[in-house]
C-alpha cells in the first residue's frame, strides 16, 4: 500500500494556528467574563468566519437583511404560526444582526421566541377547533402548498383559515390512503369468497381526524420540548447562512453525531438530509446503506412523515431536522416507513429495514462486457464513492482499488473502459488525483485555492500510465465534488469522453474548527464546532468546477435535467470564478469529441427509453411546478391515479436488454463473504448492467472511437 497523506492539512493547521494567535484580541477581557454564553459563543463564530472562511462578507445591514429573511423561513418555513403584525414587530431589528455579532444589543430573538411560543400555542388551540368538526371533502376548495406564494397571514382568522386548509389536506390524503386500503381488503376478501364490511365515509372520515389529531399532539409536543439550544442554533445558523449552503454551526451533541456517522458505520437508512425553506429533502443517499440497497429513496424527494413499522405515521413538516433525524434513525432491523413527496408530486409510502452501512457494497468493482453484435470486449468500473480508510492501517482506498480494477481489465484485453461516477457525490481529494495519475503521465491534476493564498495546483507525480486505452467517464446531476474534479482533469487534458449530464456544481472544500480550541474561557465550555469553507478547486483550464458544475461531451437525456436540484440551486452560493490556467500537456490521442456527440445524439434521438426518459424529465418539472392542490376527494383521487399511471409507464426505463454477455471480476481485496453472497451480489449487478440504456450508449460511444481511430 502507498503511504497516504492528507493534502490540505498544513493550509488549515497555518489558517487555525494564525487564527488562534489572532483571537485573544478579539475575545472578552476579564473584567467582562460575567457576559454569557451566547455572546462568547456569537463572537467565537464571528471571529472564526472573518478570519478563515474562504467569502468574505461584510457584516453589515445587507448581511443582517439576508440573515433576517433566512432566521423567518427557518423558524416558519409555512407561514403557519407569525402574523403580519409580528413580522412588522420583528423587522425593526432586522438591521441589527450584524452589529450584534459584534457585541451590541439586539432583542431580536428574544422577541421571536416569545412570539412563537404565544403564536404556537395558539394554533395549537386552532387544530383542536378545527379537528372536533367533521371535513366536507365534497366541496370544491384548494390551498396553496408553496409557502413562498403566500405572505403572512393578516389576521388570526386568516391564520385559522390557513390551518383548517392545511388540516383538511392531511385528512385528505390519509383519507384516500384508507379507501385504497378498504377496496384491497374488500377484493382479496371477494377472492376468499369471505365477508368484508367496509367502513362507511362517516366512519372513515371520523378516523382520519382522528389521526390527524394524534399526529399534530405529538408535532406541537415536539415543538414544546424544544431546548434553548436548539433554539440558539436554529437563529446562529440562520445568521451564518449567508455564507453559504455548507458552513453551519454544531452544537457539542450534534457534533457527536455527526462524527459517529463519519466513522464509517452507523445504524440508520444511510440518507444525508437538509432541510431548506422548511422541507426535509434528501441529498444523498449514501452508497452501501439501506436506502441505497432498497433504491426507491432518491435524491429530491421530500419526506413529510416518518411511521415507525404499522405505528401512526407522523409529519415532520414543521418538525426541526433534529427532531425529524430523531424519528428516521434508529436500531438495525427495525423498520421506518417515509411518507415522502416525488418530484412529480406522487406521494409514496417507501418502507425501510434499518441497517448498517456495508462498506463492501460500496467498493469499486468492475465487469467486462462483451457486446454480442459487434464482437468488442468493454471494460465497466463502478465507483459509489472517493472514499479513503485512513484509520486501519490496510484499509482500502478508491484510488489504489480503481488502479487494481484496471490491472484486471488489462488482463481480459477489454478494448476500451467505461468509469462510473453517477451519483458519485465525492470524498477523498488524494485519491481522485492518484486515480487521474492512472491515466496520464505526470502533470497538475487541479487547483486548489485558500482565502489568503494563490491557486496552487495538485499534481500526479508518480511518471507511467496504468492504462492508456479509450476511456469513457459517465457522469450525471448528482455527481459532485471529487468525481467532478477527476472527470474535468481528464476532460481539459482530452483524455476521456465525458458522457451523461451536468454535474452537481459543488467545487468548495469544508473543514471543522473546533471552537473549544479558540477560547480559554473553561467556564463556558463546551462551544462545539463550526464547519466553513475553507478552499475552492479549479480545473487544470483555470476555470471552477464550483456552480457551473462538468457539461458532459456526450449529452445524454437526465430525468433531473429541468429541476432545482444542483449546487446553484441553494441559498448563498458561492458564485462561480476563475484562475490562471495551470501549465498541461493535452493528451496525444484526443477523441473527435464533436463527430461523437453527433453520433450519440442521432441514436438517442432514435431510442424509445431515451425518448421517455426526457419526457419524463419534462414531466417532473411541470409537475413539480404545479402547487396549487385540490381539497376534494374525488379531484385528489384522479390526480393521484393519473401520476400513478404516469409513473408506470416510465417502468419500461428499466426495460432488459440482451446485447451484452457480462462477466463480473471477483475483488481482489480478501473478504470472509461466503461465495454464495458473492455470487448473488454478482448476479444482481450483472442484470442491472443488462437494464442500464446509459451503459449501452456509453459502451456504443467506445466503439464509434475504436471504429474511428
Amino acid at each position: 500500500m502507498s503511504k497516504r497523506k492528507l493534502i490540505f492539512i498544513p493550509l488549515v493547521v497555518v489558517t487555525l494556528f494564525g487564527f488562534i494567535s489572532l483571537q485573544d484580541s478579539f475575545m472578552p477581557k476579564s473584567e467582562t467574563l460575567g457576559q454569557d454564553k451566547q455572546s462568547v459563543l456569537k463572537n467565537l463564530l464571528f471571529i472564526s468566519l472573518q478570519q478563515a472562511h474562504f467569502k468574505d462578507v461584510v457584516f453589515d445591514d445587507k448581511m443582517s437583511e439576508e440573515a433576517y429573511n433566512m432566521y423567518l423561513k427557518n423558524i416558519d418555513p409555512n407561514k403557519r404560526f407569525l402574523l403580519k403584525e409580528d413580522i412588522d414587530m420583528l423587522s425593526a431589528y432586522k438591521n441589527q444582526i450584524d452589529d450584534e455579532m459584534m457585541g451590541a444589543d439586539n432583542p431580536l430573538y428574544e422577541m421571536s421566541v416569545k412570539l412563537l411560543d404565544q403564536r404556537r400555542a395558539e394554533a395549537k388551540q386552532y387544530c383542536e377547533e378545527i379537528l372536533s368538526k367533521s371535513f366536507d371533502f365534497d366541496k370544491k376548495e384548494d390551498v396553496e402548498l408553496d409557502a413562498d406564494k403566500v405572505q403572512f397571514a393578516s389576521s388570526k382568522e386568516e391564520l385559522k383559515e390557513r390551518w383548517r386548509k392545511y388540516l383538511k389536506y392531511s385528512a385528505l390524503v390519509r383519507m384516500h390512503n384508507k379507501m385504497e386500503a378498504e377496496d384491497k381488503k374488500e377484493k382479496e376478501a371477494k377472492e376468499k369468497k369471505e365477508e368484508f364490511a367496509r367502513m362507511n365515509p362517516e366512519e372513515l372520515e371520523a378516523d382520519v381526524r382522528s389521526k390527524v389529531k394524534s399526529n399534530y399532539d405529538d408535532v406541537f409536543d415536539a415543538l414544546d420540548k424544544m431546548d434553548e439550544e436548539d433554539r440558539i442554533t436554529t437563529y446562529l445558523n440562520s445568521i451564518i447562512s449567508v455564507y453559504g449552503p455548507h458552513t453551519e454551526y454544531f452544537p457539542p451533541e450534534s457534533k457527536e453525531k455527526f462524527d459517529a456517522e463519519m466513522s464509517g458505520r452507523f445504524e440508520g437508512i444511510g440518507a444525508r438530509l437538509q432541510q431548506t425553506g422548511g422541507e426535509i429533502k434528501v441529498v444523498q443517499i449514501i452508497p452501501g446503506s439501506a436506502s441505497w440497497r432498497q433504491k426507491e429513496l432518491k435524491e429530491g424527494d421530500i419526506i413529510l412523515k416518518v411511521a415507525q413499522e404499522e405505528a401512526e405515521p407522523v409529519s415532520v413538516e414543521d418538525m426541526s431536522l433534529k427532531n425529524a433525524v430523531k424519528l428516521i434513525k434508529g436500531p438495525k432491523g427495525t423498520e421506518v416507513r417515509l411518507t415522502v413527496k416525488k418530484p412529480d408530486g406522487r406521494l409514496t409510502v417507501i418502507p425501510i429495514i434499518r441497517d448498517e452501512v456495508i462498506l463492501e457494497e460500496s467498493y469499486a468493482k468492475s465487469a467486462v462486457i462483451v457486446d454480442k453484435e459487434t464482437g468488442k470486449k468493454w471494460g465497466v468500473i463502478e465507483l459509489p464513492s472517493f472514499y479513503a480508510d485512513f484509520q486501519h492501517r490496510n484499509g482500502r482506498f478508491s484510488g489504489d482499488d480503481v488502479i487494481e480494477e484496471l490491472k484486471k481489465l488489462k488482463q481480459e484485453q477489454v478494448e476500451g473502459v467505461m468509469l462510473d461516477l453517477r451519483n458519485n457525490g465525492g470524498g477523498s481529494l488524494s485519491d481522485a488525483v492518484k486515480m487521474a495519475g492512472a491515466f496520464i503521465d505526470k502533470g497538475p491534476v487541479v487547483q486548489v485555492k485558500s482565502k489568503t493564498n494563490r491557486a496552487q495546483a495538485l499534481p500526479d507525480t508518480e511518471s507511467g500510465v496504468e492504462y492508456d486505452g479509450p476511456l469513457v467517464i459517465m457522469v450525471n446531476r448528482f455527481s459532485a465534488s471529487a468525481s467532478e474534479i477527476l472527470a474535468a482533469a481528464m476532460q481539459d487534458y482530452g483524455r476521456a469522453v465525458i458522457v451523461g449530464s451536468k454535474t452537481f456544481g459543488k467545487g468548495t472544500v469544508q473543514r471543522f474548527i473546533d471552537l473549544d480550541r479558540l477560547s480559554r474561557m473553561d467556564e463556558y465550555k463546551p462551544f462545539g464546532a463550526l464547519k466553513l469553507t475553507v478552499q475552492k478547486f479549479y480545473r487544470v483550464s483555470g476555470g471552477a468546477t464550483q456552480v457551473k458544475g462538468v457539461e458532459p461531451d456526450v449529452h445524454l437525456p437526465d430525468m433531473y435535467a429541468y429541476l432545482d436540484v444542483g449546487e446553484e440551486d441553494l441559498p448563498y452560493v458561492m458564485p462561480w470564478d476563475k484562475v490562471e490556467k495551470a501549465d498541461f500537456k493535452n493528451w496525444d490521442h484526443k477523441p473527435n469529441m464533436k463527430a461523437l456527440a453527433k453520433r450519440s445524439s442521432d441514436r438517442i434521438a432514435k431510442n424509445d427509453v431515451f425518448n421517455l426518459v426526457e419526457e419524463n424529465a419534462k414531466r417532473l418539472k411541470s409537475n413539480n411546478d404545479k402547487t396549487l392542490q385540490s381539497l376534494n376527494l374525488k379531484a385528489f383521487a384522479q390526480e393521484q391515479k393519473k401520476l400513478d399511471e404516469e409513473s408506470k409507464k416510465f417502468n419500461d426505463l428499466e426495460k432488459e436488454h440482451n446485447e451484452f454477455d457480462i462477466k463480473v471480476m471477483a475483488d481482489h481485496y480478501p473478504t470472509s463473504k461466503p461465495d454464495s453472497v458473492i455470487q448473488e451480489t454478482a448476479n444482481r449487478w450483472t442484470q442491472q448492467l443488462k437494464k442500464d440504456v446509459y451503459i449501452k450508449e456509453a459502451s456504443q460511444v467506445l466503439n464509434d472511437m475504436v471504429s474511428t481511430n
